[in-house]
């Protein structure tokens, strides 16, 4: 099974952007693919977007296209979302979680490891 560690979650004003990393270990060496999801507070956890392992398969929610992209680094076991043009509504607790069968799947129940979250907060 992967273990996965997300980091580098802030506070960051309207318009600005973050990078959040995913760090993987444990079982990295099988294909796996990773999704970033996201839980603001009084919301259910909502899908935001997911790569496969080759990184040429790319899923995104509507609200953070154009916005958002996700990109890997197998080599360093590390999945990045890079996040620009941050609004208000994008304050959440991020988590990023993989899928052993590497399918880019949205539901949440379909991913198998879950990290512990990193805080993000968008000021207006």
């Amino acid at each position: 099974q992967v273990q996965l560690v997300e980091s580098g979650g802030g506070l960051v004003q309207t318009g600005g952007s973050l990078r959040l990393s995913c760090a993987a270990s444990g079982q990295t060496s099988s294909p796996y693919s990773v999704g970033w999801f996201r839980q603001a507070p009084g919301k259910e956890r909502e899908f935001v977007g997911a790569i496969s392992w080759s990184g040429r398969g790319r899923t995104y929610v509507d609200s953070v296209k154009g916005r958002f992209t996700i990109t890997r680094h197998n080599a360093q076991n590390t999945v990045y979302l890079e996040m620009n043009n941050l609004k208000p509504e994008d304050t959440a607790v991020y988590y990023c979680t993989a899928n052993p069968r590497n399918t880019l799947v949205q539901t949440a129940a379909d991913f198998a490891s879950w990290g512990q979250g990193t805080q993000v907060t968008v000021s207006s």
